[in-house]
């Protein structure tokens, strides 16, 4: 007799472009439908839906500013729907992806640019995955996007980094607290990547990306295609057992 296996369903915020984008269309070369969300620019969204459909799986994409809390509850609720159009009462994976740029010393930062950061990369992953909590199935996964820069200071990213440093410490409080349900969380930190994160200046500055290649072991600065399929195995069951863990990938910067 066969056993039908039911399509599994993933949540990735900032999925129209750059590291969410990729991770959406590594997870539909998996066969995994995914409902992402984007916050400035419908038309990107609409182009990675279109990409999934071409791979024979559906991507819905959601409007949500992650920094604001007061959209959770509508945006709960727009889930739900999305949820049904994929024939659906639950997801399987949740991928806190969605992020913002800040570059300047300590020195110079305004409480105006901590509150911002802390509002998207603090506060919105955290009670964004809890808003999301009770449609999240038992034995799922949840990745936290972080950063390399947690583990290696550069001036001018101590605000930012320090978000990061917070997500990666709720990311093992996740982890305890979830593993009753069989939900494995971990972090995935990316090194300097070639995107148009930070105004793409890894992607289009030239001498700084000639800095980071010289930093980096692989002789390189990293590529969309070289973080978005490592989340996307991170949350397949091959790796059911990694779980409350910090996975850099970054190609060995500054070992």
């Amino acid at each position: 007799m066969n056993t039908i296996v039911a399509t599994r369903i993933a949540i990735v915020t900032g999925g129209s472009r750059g590291l969410g984008r990729n991770t959406v269309l590594s997870l539909a070369r998996r066969g995994v439908d995914s409902i992402f969300t984007w916050r400035a620019n419908q038309t990107e969204a609409a182009e990675v839906t279109r990409l999934a459909a071409e791979m024979g799986r559906r991507a819905i994409a959601l409007p949500l500013d992650t920094g604001d809390t007061g959209q959770f509850d509508a945006f709960a609720d727009q889930v739900r729907a999305a949820l049904a159009q994929l024939g659906a009462e639950r997801f399987d994976y949740l991928v806190n992806n969605a992020g913002t740029s800040h570059h300047a010393p300590i020195a110079e930062t305004t409480e105006a640019d901590m509150d911002s950061l802390y509002r998207v990369h603090f506060k919105g992953v955290f009670f964004l995955t809890q808003k999301l909590l009770p449609l999240l199935n038992d034995g799922g996964r949840i990745v936290n996007v972080s950063s390399g820069l947690t583990r290696v200071a550069f001036p001018g990213s101590a605000p930012y980094a320090s978000m990061k440093g917070a997500v990666e410490v709720l990311t093992r409080y996740l982890a305890k607290e979830l593993g009753p349900r069989g939900i494995a969380v971990n972090t995935v930190a990316p090194g300097a990547v070639e995107t148009d994160f930070s105004g793409g200046m890894v992607r289009d500055n030239p001498e700084l990306n000639r800095r980071v290649a010289e930093m980096t072991a692989l002789g390189r600065a990293g590529l969309p295609d070289d973080i978005g399929p490592m989340i996307a195995s991170l949350l397949m069951d091959d790796n059911r057992w990694v779980n409350a863990q910090r996975i850099e990938v970054s190609g060995g910067m500054l070992i």
